[in-house]
């Protein structure tokens, strides 16, 4: 896993860190018809910064914990 070197990283970059989307064409698909979840919440937007310790998971399952970010 690479590490980011920002304080936080897009939801459409995430998912297709962690492996979730194929490119980034799938990762725009799979947010706007809804299949996204931050910290609980149904995400819509690609741009959403991620900082460490969103929760991110697809249709309720497969939650992963943002990590990794340095400062």
């Amino acid at each position: 896993m690479n590490e980011v070197t920002a304080p936080y990283i897009t939801l459409g970059d995430f998912l297709r860190r962690e492996g979730l989307a194929d490119n980034g064409g799938h990762a725009k698909a799979m947010i706007q018809a809804g299949h996204v979840s931050v910290n609980g919440e149904v995400e819509k937007r690609r741009g959403k910064k991620l900082v460490e310790g969103d929760r991110v998971s697809i249709d309720g399952t497969d939650e992963v914990t943002v990590s990794n970010l340095r400062r």
